[in-house]
């Protein structure tokens, strides 16, 4: 229906550019061009009079630049989402454009297909923001509905479990989807978040790659309410986990600051019970607030002398940090009952009990990952599963043992 298409407006000061962009939109049967100007001014007014849902515009215009004029479209109007196409790449330039509102960055000329998916993603982010809009003035209204969040039932504590391994290849990403899909159900529900910006797997590990992705959240954060944040969020339709995955290019990581990422945690936290969160080994900005976020440390570790050594040093560093053992459940992945390196041994020697062991089958393991299937929508029976059900029960055993213990009064010595 035309009331679906994605209004965009063109504002670019080159002609040609103008013209080509507008020649490939038209092979879009969900987009229509509803203008095109010459210059930021004429943007700014083009926009209050056709109300476009999407604005693509030029970073370098003679009157007034790209950034300036994104800014001041979305003080005017918040629901507009804008997109910036620049000749440069300089990520300076990026981190303006975002702090200025835009939606995303791209530079000219982008390909055919990353500027019509950049087109779509920011045309579902307008139809969600005038959508809210409306319901905000429901309830305004008289006899409107009660509250905007009608229907949503958000969770006040729900919990951060971070799958972490300091050495790569133990299998995080594997845990962490299958552990996500272990705690969800109707009243604890599940959302999965992929912390591995640069990198991510997560959407691939479930088959829903090309989707929403933390750009989508991270950027304005502050303005979204949570059944809009829902709504963005990407349903696992054969578990009924919510999926947050990362960025689908590496560059783009820049875009997510850690202090927006933290944010983003603290929203779906009061949305969820559980809020599991897939890392990359590397302790950046962003893993750092993660784990500073963090209610449990899920600590992965193999058989391997390197990810053993790894593992301790871990474990030091979180003592040094001041976060006490009770917040780190300690796992061993892949675990070959042949090998004698047995995880009664491992807990021993870095003095932390290990929790749960997953054992290795790597056919179930390597098969659920290429189809994009995880293991534990239909092999839950098998060993590897029941692996995962155990260290389901661990966590949730953990989570109440440390709610427990802050409920407690302190006693007088």
């Amino acid at each position: 229906m035309a009331v679906d298409k994605i209004r965009v407006l063109i504002v670019d000061d080159i002609a040609e550019t103008r013209e080509n962009v507008r020649k490939l939109l038209q092979f879009e049967s969900d987009v229509d061009v509803v203008g095109t100007a010459r210059s930021g001014r004429e943007g700014i007014q083009l926009s209050s009079e056709v109300d476009p849902d999407v604005v693509l515009m030029d970073i370098n215009m003679p009157d007034i630049d790209g950034i300036s004029a994104t800014e001041e479209i979305r003080q005017k109007s918040p629901h507009i989402q804008v997109v910036i196409l620049s000749v440069q790449g300089d990520p300076n330039y990026m981190r303006r454009a975002m702090l200025a509102g835009a939606r995303d960055f791209l530079t000219k000329p982008p390909m055919g297909d990353e500027l019509i998916s950049a087109i779509k993603r920011a045309g579902e982010m307008a139809h969600l923001e005038r959508e809210k809009g409306s319901k905000q003035k429901m309830v305004s209204a008289p006899g409107g509905t009660s509250s905007v969040m009608a229907g949503f039932a958000p969770t006040s504590n729900g919990k951060i479990i971070t799958v972490y391994s300091p050495k790569g290849g133990t299998g995080c990403t594997t845990i962490a989807v299958n552990l996500a899909i272990a705690l969800n159900n109707e009243d604890t529900r599940a959302v999965l978040v992929d912390a591995n910006l640069q990198f991510g797997d997560v959407s691939v590990f479930v088959n829903e790659q090309g989707k929403n992705t933390i750009l989508e959240l991270a950027p304005r954060i502050d303005d979204l309410e949570p059944d809009v944040v829902e709504e963005i969020l990407v349903k696992h339709e054969a578990s009924g986990v919510r999926i947050l995955g990362a960025p689908q290019r590496p560059e783009m990581a820049e875009k997510v600051s850690a202090d927006q990422f933290g944010k983003v945690l603290k929203m779906l936290q009061r949305m969820y019970s559980y809020v599991v969160v897939d890392t990359s080994p590397i302790l950046s900005d962003v893993i750092l607030s993660t784990i500073d976020a963090t209610d449990i440390i899920l600590l992965v570790t193999t058989q391997e002398i390197p990810a053993i050594k790894n593992a301790r040093l871990f474990l030091d560093l979180l003592h040094t940090m001041g976060i006490s053992k009770e917040r780190i459940v300690f796992a061993m992945n892949r675990y070959d009952k042949r090998i004698g390196i047995t995880p009664e041994r491992v807990s021993d020697n870095l003095k932390h009990e290990i929790v749960a062991s997953i054992p290795l089958e790597e056919k179930v393991a390597i098969t659920a990952v290429n189809r994009g299937i995880p293991f534990m929508l239909d092999n839950k029976t098998q060993a590897i599963g029941k692996g995962i059900l155990s260290l389901a029960e661990a966590v949730r055993a953990r989570l109440s043992t440390l709610e427990t213990e802050d409920d407690m009064p302190v006693m007088k010595r």
